[in-house]
């Protein structure tokens, strides 16, 4: 249900606390006491039947009693009473409750008898089996931590009640503050997916960490992680990165796709920082909430300690860092202001003597150097120079920790010289380390995170025009598989199915026995000088384990002999297989070129998954592989390409050619279509896939298909991510213009000042329902870069100009119960029917998705977009608290 109804919990009024104790050690003791000496500033009411009064204050009964409506329920009550009490809360008119009980499981039947009985008036429980929730700016401390948090602007969301109290307690040591604490417990009903959605619109909120064991809701997850990255960054340890993967498997891909790998990749893609303990989170999340994303972070060092300079390289490198390379005329400006005896390169050493001026000179000029995109300026402690008064030259060059538009972090070495100087650093907004080491891994949090929400950006679509596509070839394929009763196809379909979506594969012939593949093999020598042959069993995936290929032969004669040890083969080590012919096709022998493998898996989570790595016989001893979720595009599968050892190979070494870049990133994109087109496919190797100069071609490949799902139709619904939804686009004419009507791209967000700058004040209060002078970047991106998920929107464009007309936006509950809608059209553009035509889209696409109503807050003076609506078939009626107000609801099932 995502965000409904969490407002009560996270900015509460009142509270009231069942189980509320005086038994000294008891949790209810320590709750209620928590809260009350937290300074809480609304009502708080204890609930027990054994008390008449609780620390001075009268205790009630039960919810009945209350004198009032508590925003929040606070339960710490034996299991079995828990759904009692939370049927009563709703029937009293609460709507969030944090259940701190533990012991309501599946098992038992309480887990579900808790949740039925808030069903009814949607009241939202965080846990059962939680710590608590704190939130500091309120004074709310509603758990039973050791100590209260102090207020700050950084999140915490933890699946783990003991991490929550262990990250409070380093925070309190390191002077860092939290907005808000959740601890989740078992997520019965608020999950980790519904605190970033509330999270992500919280002002007071600057960072989210999170410690994740599990994701319950992964397309859920995803759209709330993408909807809360694009505005703040979100840092996130994932538990659990050496779960062993499977050891038998049909497919490669199977045995490589290791949960941990796929966590990574679902990670990147919805623009979150993983960081690998806990220590990191705080640093990483300092670090990205100061600045922004970067393209590169080419780092260039100024120390005054040469070995300090050379620890931080050694570092940074181990971090997957990159080194800054100085212009000749930086190392010219460098050595008029350095002594003789510098180091003449990265790192800068400017000597132990170094006064504040010198740290100056050297800062300006490598900060200005073209090839700089992150400054770390490092001190040691010396005789010579004072601490203090180095960290006070590098404050004086930086505004808001940057110079120019680069990052400036500083690393001061030692204890108790050094404090104070990083307490100056820190103080002017520059962040400040204590080892080489934790300033290395600030930089790599910059690249990474910078390489996520790159990723983020990226929407494919679910039928991209650049792929070549056959589906229905592909399903005839498929169907004629589930005719005969199987999962696996054979080879040839295999290639076949690939082929069909723009994969190069050689040309095979099926020979029933070793007679007809002499045959095939004397038409294949025509053009080849050798040939393959390969045995064809549906019982058999990983055909080289026992020696049924055969390379090399270059007579026909040979062939059959090659197809007859084959089966000898067969009958010994597999006796119970069915040999049920031989695939004969030419040798392939492409100079220099490399062994790759592409794959697609389901992650138990997360859903289809793509692998790309290095292949061949030994794929898994290599393990050379890097996973990704579909859809890709070219640049996702770039980056995919880009993350494995191989992918630089591609790139050209020695004597070698560089691989055709553009034809791997085509098979990849081929491979993410064919997913997006069949929910049916379990899972699949291309291995190997031969790459040079001269392009690429799959040698072998296997599909493992699920037959009931066979005739089910993409775009497959078990992505993590929606792919961009094509299809939606249509024309029109309106006032004697034509305009095309599409979804909504990120890239349309330059669309938008030439768009608004001709939008009356007037229309602007009408659609936000406020008067609004400007829109800043970060709400733009919010309202161009949609997942597609929860949220669509349609922008008209005039065919002949490209120009923004108009916009209809929609945004709904993960549940599909109810979607709000609204509309904005160019003041010079109403009256032609544009909006009509816009409204008309987003309820043709509600339907299609099932969503249940679509319903739109209006001014009461919005004539024309109330006429439309009742004109549409809208039901309006007054909004239930809100003066001047009214709703406009269209019921649709």
């Amino acid at each position: 249900m995502t965000i409904r109804n969490l407002e009560h919990a996270f900015a509460p009024r009142s509270v009231a606390v069942f189980g509320a104790s005086v038994r000294d050690g008891s949790v209810g003791r320590v709750v209620f006491d928590n809260i009350v000496n937290g300074g809480f500033e609304g009502e708080i009411w204890p609930v027990n039947p054994k008390y008449s009064q609780v620390a001075g204050r009268r205790c009630y009964a039960t919810a009945v009693e209350l004198p009032g409506v508590p925003d929040l329920g606070v339960i710490v009550t034996p299991p079995e009473t828990v759904p009692g009490i939370v049927r009563d809360l709703g029937e009293k008119g609460t709507r969030a409750a944090v259940v701190l009980t533990a012991g309501l499981t599946r098992e038992n039947g309480l887990r579900q008898a808790m949740l039925d009985a808030a069903k009814p008036t949607l009241l939202r429980i965080i846990g059962p089996n939680t710590v608590g929730l704190m939130i500091p700016p309120k004074k709310l401390n509603a758990g039973f931590a050791h100590m209260a948090p102090r207020p700050g602007n950084i999140a915490l969301l933890s699946q783990s009640g003991a991490i929550a109290t262990s990250l409070i307690d380093w925070a309190a040591d390191n002077n860092i503050g939290f907005s808000q604490i959740v601890s989740l417990g078992d997520m019965a009903d608020v999950d980790v997916g519904d605190c970033l959605d509330m999270l992500a619109g919280d002002a007071r909120t600057r960072a989210i960490v999170m410690y994740l064991e599990t994701v319950p809701n992964p397309r859920k997850f995803m759209s709330a992680a993408r909807a809360a990255a694009r505005i703040k960054p979100v840092i996130a340890i994932k538990s659990g990165r050496h779960e062993q993967s499977a050891k038998a498997a049909a497919t490669h891909t199977s045995a490589l796709s290791g949960a941990d790998r796929v966590v990574d990749a679902a990670l990147l893609r919805a623009g979150i920082l993983r960081v690998k303990d806990l220590a990191e989170l705080f640093d990483a999340a300092e670090t990205t909430s100061r600045f922004a994303p970067l393209e590169r972070a080419r780092v260039g060092i100024i120390s005054n300690g040469g070995g300090a300079g050379v620890l931080a390289v050694d570092q940074l490198i181990d971090c997957k860092g990159e080194l800054a390379e100085f212009s000749p005329e930086t190392i010219t400006r460098l050595s008029a202001v350095l002594p003789p005896t510098w180091s003449h390169a990265n790192p800068v050493d400017i000597i132990g003597d170094a006064p504040p001026a010198r740290y100056t000179a050297a800062i300006e000029a490598v900060a200005a150097d073209p090839g700089t995109d992150v400054v770390l300026v490092m001190n040691c402690p010396t005789g010579l120079g004072s601490p203090l008064a180095a960290a006070s030259a590098v404050v004086e060059l930086t505004r808001e920790g940057k110079i120019g538009q680069k990052p400036v972090l500083a690393c001061w070495l030692g204890e108790h010289t050094a404090r104070a100087g990083r307490l100056i650093l820190q103080d002017a907004g520059i962040a400040s380390f204590e080892t080489p080491a934790d300033a290395a891994k600030a930089v790599s949090y910059l690249s990474v995170w910078s390489r996520a929400q790159r990723a983020l950006m990226r929407t494919p679509s679910s039928s991209s025009e650049d792929i070549i596509s056959d589906r229905e070839a592909v399903l005839a394929i498929f169907r004629q598989v589930v005719k005969e009763g199987r999962r696996m196809l054979t080879e040839p379909e295999a290639k076949a199915a690939i082929s069909a979506y723009g994969i190069p594969v050689p040309e095979t012939i099926v020979a029933k026995s070793p007679a007809e593949a002499e045959i095939a093999a004397d038409r294949l020598l025509k053009t080849s000088e050798h040939v393959v042959v390969k045995l064809l069993s549906k019982a058999i995936s990983h055909k080289s384990d026992i020696g049924a290929v055969v390379l090399n032969i270059a007579t026909a004669a040979a062939v059959g002999e090659a197809a007859r040890s084959i089966e000898a083969r067969v009958r010994k080590s597999a006796p119970e297989a069915d040999i049920e012919g031989y695939a004969v096709q030419p040798m392939v022998v492409r100079k220099q070129a490399l062994e790759l493998i592409l794959g697609m898996n389901r992650d138990p989570i997360f859903g289809p998954t793509i692998m790309f790595g290095a292949g061949g016989v030994a794929v898994e001893v290599m393990d050379d592989t890097a996973i990704a979720l579909p859809p890709l595009d070219d640049v996702l599968a770039g980056d995919l390409i880009g993350q494995t050892r191989i992918g630089r190979l591609l790139a050209g070494f020695r004597d070698r050619q560089p691989a055709d870049r553009g034809a791997i990133t085509a098979a990849l994109n081929g491979l993410s279509q064919l997913i997006v087109d069949f929910p049916c496919l379990v899972s699949m190797d291309i291995n190997p896939l031969l790459a040079n100069t001269d392009g690429v071609i799959a040698l072998d490949a296997r599909i493992e298909i699920e037959p009931e799902r066979v005739e089910e139709p993409g775009p497959n619904p078990a992505l993590a991510i929606r792919p961009y939804p094509s299809g939606w686009d249509r024309d029109f004419a309106a006032g004697g213009t034509r305009y095309h009507i599409r979804p909504i791209k990120p890239a349309d967000i330059a669309l938008y000042p030439e768009f608004l700058a001709v939008i009356s004040p007037d229309d602007l209060r009408l659609r936000f329902l406020s008067p609004r002078k400007s829109f800043s970047d970060q709400m733009l991106k919010r309202l161009t870069q949609l997942d597609y998920d929860r949220n669509m929107a349609f922008v008209a464009l005039g065919t002949s100009t490209g120009a923004l007309a108009g916009i209809s936006r929609l945004s709904c509950d993960p549940d599909r119960f109810a979607a709000e809608y609204a509309l904005l059209v160019r003041t010079d553009l109403q009256g032609h029917g544009l909006g009509w035509e816009l409204l008309r889209q987003i309820v043709d696409y509600a339907k299609a998705d099932g969503i249940g109503r679509i319903e739109g807050i209006v001014l009461s003076e919005n004539s024309k977009m109330l006429t439309m609506c009742r004109e549409f078939g809208f039901k309006v009626v007054h909004h239930p608290s809100e003066p001047g107000l009214l709703q406009a609801r269209l019921d649709l099932r």
